[in-house]
């Protein structure tokens, strides 16, 4: 992980360092939001994560198991890496490639889960909202999933681009899809 490029400059494996810190930031920005706690990376947060502090809190899964699932989100990476006639880097089913490579060195099942499904909330469509939600980690998936399109913002031009504002916009709008199915059903 530590030698293969996510893209130039950014090992896979610094990629999933990063997208972490994104969501240590966003936690203790949750948690400790009562005491004016400032988040020290640059963000747009949306307006769901303001109205539901709490509630996200609430139902997300244990911190540890969340951290070793974002840094090593990515591990199947250097496995199903390709490079096109343009030399772009893919990673194709990148995602079932790395819950593989996760279930060959632990047997952590959720986290194993989580690495498998980690694509879902940035392909999510408004059919499958329903779905996503009945899952018990899908406070987990959807704030790990803005943690990274946060980190990965500098890939698209930084949070002022067109590129992040589309993805942006579909996980605000998943999100908030979420939110009101989840506190409907409080």
């Amino acid at each position: 992980m530590a030698n293969c490029e996510q893209t130039q400059g950014l090992s896979v494996l610094g990629h999933g360092k990063l997208v972490h810190e994104y969501f240590k930031d966003l936690y203790n920005y949750l948690k400790h939001s009562e005491h004016e706690h400032e988040l020290e990376l640059e963000w747009r947060l949306p307006k769901w994560i303001e109205d539901n502090k709490e509630f996200l809190l609430d139902n997300l899964l244990d911190f540890n198991t969340l951290k070793m699932y974002q840094i090593y989100h990515d591990c199947g990476k250097p496995y199903c890496l390709t490079i096109d006639s343009e030399e772009k880097r893919h990673f194709p089913d990148h995602a079932n490639a790395s819950a593989d490579t996760w279930e060959k060195f632990s047997d952590n099942k959720q986290i194993s889960y989580l690495i498998k499904h980690d694509m879902d909330i940035h392909l999510l469509k408004a059919d499958g909202v329903p779905e996503f939600s009945n899952r018990k980690e899908a406070i987990s998936l959807l704030l790990t999933g803005l943690s990274e399109l946060h980190a990965n913002a500098s890939m698209f031009g930084g949070i002022g681009s067109t590129s992040f504002k589309i993805k942006w916009k579909n996980i605000d709008k998943r999100g908030r899809a979420i939110m009101k199915l989840l506190n409907n059903n409080l």
